[in-house]
């Protein structure tokens, strides 16, 4: 077995994992182990990582894709972060499927369904900014909702290209993209947002932090303003977007 100390969204995770990959993947976020109790611990079995596996055959079925013979580290580097994830309402803190940009230290958050065009969209707005832009996680971002308001948190857990880092910010926008001819934003109501966030953070398996986290998107949706973005994906719908969500 292998052990590290990472801090992740302000919590100290211990980890203990059968394979070593997991910790080379999560190495940015590693600390000292100074002796004293995590927040939170995760320990991964050979039916956790099996359960993996047959999570993702079942969503290539459903989906119609081939099945991927996936090797056992890298279906344990999931079963860790779903773990984590489970235990994370306990903090006031869900985990959502976006891609997450800091502009000028303030992050937005933009949702969709798989193949709409998120990173390509966080892309254009690094182009257009430069470097007042910052990827804080491309993929499965924490979110914390406190009394202060909602923090982004950046995970090792930041998608394929690796688009991410250490950091928070707040979060000062959720914006659900779609696909369209022209570049239009508006801002949206929380109960017409309501479907694509229930679809998009993490809903545990576990019915008591299944019932903290509906409590934590009702918070964040009092919290956060929320808008739609039809975008084509041409430089333009960046500069749509920035200036919609920033009130310009």
């Amino acid at each position: 077995m292998e052990n590290g100390m990472y801090c992740i969204a302000g919590k100290r995770i211990a980890v203990q994992s059968m394979y070593p990959s997991v910790h080379r993947y999560c190495a940015d976020y590693r600390i000292a182990d100074d002796g004293n109790a995590p927040d939170l611990s995760v320990q991964v079995t050979q039916a956790d990582i099996d359960f993996e596996r047959e999570r993702s055959a079942r969503e290539n079925r459903v989906e119609g894709r081939a099945p991927i013979a996936f090797p056992d580290d890298y279906l344990e580097e999931l079963a860790v972060y779903r773990q984590i994830a489970e235990q994370m309402p306990s903090f006031d803190t869900v985990l959502m499927h976006g891609s997450v940009i800091a502009a000028d230290g303030e992050a937005f958050l933009f949702t969709a369904k798989s193949g709409t065009g998120k990173s390509t969209h966080t892309r254009l707005w690094r182009e257009m900014l430069g470097e007042r832009a910052v990827m804080v996680n491309d993929d499965k971002p924490l979110l914390h909702v406190g009394a202060e308001g909602v923090t982004a948190y950046g995970t090792p857990y930041n998608g394929k290209h690796r688009l991410g880092c250490n950091m928070s910010a707040p979060l000062k926008g959720i914006c659900i993209l779609t696909r369209a001819a022209e570049n239009r934003i508006v801002r949206i109501s929380a109960k017409e947002a309501y479907p694509m966030l229930l679809q998009q953070i993490y809903r545990p398996q576990n019915a008591a932090q299944m019932q903290k986290t509906l409590l934590l998107i009702d918070r964040l949706a009092a919290e956060v303003p929320f808008y739609r973005l039809g975008c084509n994906m041409d430089p333009e719908a960046a500069e749509v977007a920035y200036h919609g969500m920033k009130g310009d």
